[in-house]
């Protein structure tokens, strides 16, 4: 006997973006996936400085203009900003792991503390960076 087929039902689509609702965790995972992908420019930055500096004073001179303009300043900035939201983003996984904090009121406490936490670091760093310059 042959298998009877069965009638086709239009199955539904997988749930995406415009069924949830975006929350803290869905954008502090978004953000912590395209920092990730932006610390390869910074790595890049880094390897041109150390290129720099290793090729001479008049490389060296000249990558230290442009890190010191007011341009390179915007990029090294969000350069810091990416890697601290990196970081706690990292660290907040990393508790994670453990299985603790992933209550509801916890879980959206650590991700509003990433973005929060990243934008402080960073001016943390920068305004200790300028002073004892």
């Amino acid at each position: 006997m042959a298998p009877t087929a069965r009638p086709t039902v239009a199955q539904p689509l997988s749930p995406h973006l415009q069924i949830y609702r975006w929350t803290w965790t869905m954008a502090m995972s978004v953000f912590h996936r395209v920092t990730g992908t932006a610390l390869y420019g910074g790595t890049a930055l880094v390897a041109i400085w150390l290129v720099a500096l290793a090729s001479g004073p008049a490389a060296y001179a000249w990558v230290g203009w442009f890190f010191g303009s007011w341009i390179g300043r915007i990029v090294l900035f969000g350069y810091t900003w990416i890697l601290m939201h990196h970081m706690l983003g990292g660290l907040r996984h990393f508790v994670w792991d453990f299985g603790v904090g992933l209550d509801r009121s916890t879980r959206m406490s650590l991700s509003r503390g990433t973005l929060i936490g990243s934008v402080i670091l960073t001016l943390v760093i920068w305004a200790a960076a300028l002073i004892l310059r």
